[in-house]
C-alpha cells in the first residue's frame, strides 16, 4: 500500500515538475537550478496536500465544534496568507537562497577539521538503519529540539518580542500556525538546517518530518473544542493543551507571575517534554487567546499587533528595538 502510495506521489511530483515548475525555471534564466527546483517542488506538492486536509477536514471540524464564535474575519484572512506564504514554499525559496550557501560553507569548513556526521543510521545499524525506526529516532530527536527552541523563545526578551507576533493571535483557527515575524522563521530555519545537517537527516525525510509537524500544528491551534481524553493528551498535544498555551496571561507568563516571561505547554507533538521538564499544565477550560498588556486583569482579549501582514511584521522590530 504505502510503496503504492509513494509511486503515485513520485508520479505526481515529476508531472507538476516537468510541465509546470521546469518551464518556469528556464524562462527566468535559472536554469541552473533545476535540480534543487525539484525538491522545491516537492515542499510545493506536500504544501498543496496539506491546505487540502485543512480545508477539507480541519475547516469542517472547527464549524461543527467550535470553541468561539467566529468575529474577526480580517485577522483570519491574514493568517492565510501567512499559511500560504509558508506551505506553498514561497519562504522556503527565500531561505534556499539565504540558508543554503551558509549551510554548504559550514559543511565544508567541518569536514576540513574532520568532522564527520553522527547519522542516525549508523548508531544501531541493525535497528536504526530500518526507514521508519529512523525516521522516528528523528521526529522524537527534532521533536525535543523544538520544545527547547520554543521555550526558550519565552525566555529572553528580545526573542519573545519576535515571537510575541504568534501569540497575538485573538481569533485562533486552524490557518494560525504560521502567523510568526520572519525573522523568529529565519533564525528557526537555520537553527533546524543544522541540527539536520548534524544527524544527516535525508531531505526526503526531513521534508515529511516537518509536513508532519505542520498538520499537527494547524490541528492544534483550530478553533475546535477538542481533547484526547485523559492519556491520550499525554501522548499528543492536542487543541485543547496548545490553546492552554496561548491563553491569555497564561501561556506566556510565569505561573503566579504576572508580567514575567515563561509560560506552559510549549511541546510541538508531544507533551511528554512539558511533563518531563516540568511545564506541562492539563486543564480542562478553553480560555481567551492572545497577549495581555502589562498589568490588566486576565480576562480580555489582550493586546492588538496590528492588522495586517506588514504592520504585524513592523510591530514586531518595533519592539525588539524597545521603539513601541
Amino acid at each position: 500500500m504505502f510503496d503504492a502510495l509513494n509511486a503515485w506521489i513520485g508520479q505526481v511530483e515529476a508531472a507538476l515538475f516537468q510541465d509546470v515548475i521546469l518551464p518556469v525555471v528556464y524562462q527566468l534564466g535559472l536554469g541552473g537550478y533545476a535540480e534543487d527546483a525539484f525538491t522545491g517542488t516537492e515542499w510545493l506538492l506536500v504544501g498543496l496536500v496539506q491546505i487540502a486536509v485543512m480545508v477539507l477536514i480541519l475547516g469542517p471540524l472547527e464549524k461543527l465544534r467550535p470553541v468561539e464564535a467566529v468575529t474577526d474575519r480580517a485577522a483570519i484572512r491574514t493568517d492565510i496568507l501567512y499559511t500560504l506564504v509558508h506551505r506553498l514554499g514561497l519562504f522556503r525559496l527565500a531561505m534556499f537562497f539565504l540558508l543554503d550557501p551558509l549551510m554548504d560553507a559550514l559543511e565544508g569548513h567541518l569536514r576540513l577539521l574532520g568532522w564527520q556526521r553522527i547519522n542516525v543510521e549508523d548508531w544501531w545499524p541493525a535497528v536504526t538503519s530500518i526507514p521508519l525506526v529512523s525516521f522516528l529516532v528523528y521526529l522524537l530527536l527534532f521533536d525535543l529540539l523544538d520544545y527547547w527552541y520554543h521555550r526558550l523563545s519565552h525566555t529572553y526578551r528580545w526573542w519573545w518580542s519576535l515571537h510575541a507576533v504568534h501569540h497575538s493571535q485573538r481569533q485562533m483557527t486552524l490557518w494560525s500556525d504560521n502567523r510568526n515575524h520572519l525573522l523568529d522563521d529565519m533564525l528557526r530555519d537555520v537553527v533546524f538546517a543544522a541540527a539536520a545537517l548534524a544527524v544527516g537527516v535525508e531531505p526526503s525525510q526531513y521534508v515529511l518530518l516537518v509536513a508532519l509537524s505542520q498538520l499537527l500544528q494547524s490541528l492544534q491551534h483550530a478553533n475546535l473544542r477538542m481533547h484526547f481524553g485523559a492519556l491520550g493528551e499525554r501522548l499528543l498535544v492536542s487543541p485543547r493543551f496548545h490553546r492552554t498555551h496561548h491563553a491569555v496571561g497564561v501561556g506566556h507568563e510565569a505561573i503566579g507571575r504576572p508580567g514575567r516571561l515563561g509560560g506552559c505547554n510549549y511541546g510541538v507533538i508531544f507533551p511528554w517534554w512539558d511533563m518531563l521538564f516540568r511545564t506541562a499544565v492539563f486543564s480542562g477550560a478553553y480560555y481567551p487567546t492572545g497577549i495581555r498588556d502589562q498589568m490588566p486583569p486576565p480576562a480580555g482579549k489582550g493586546r492588538d499587533y496590528g492588522a495586517g501582514f506588514l504592520s504585524q511584521q513592523w510591530y514586531g522590530i518595533k519592539r525588539l528595538l524597545r521603539l513601541g
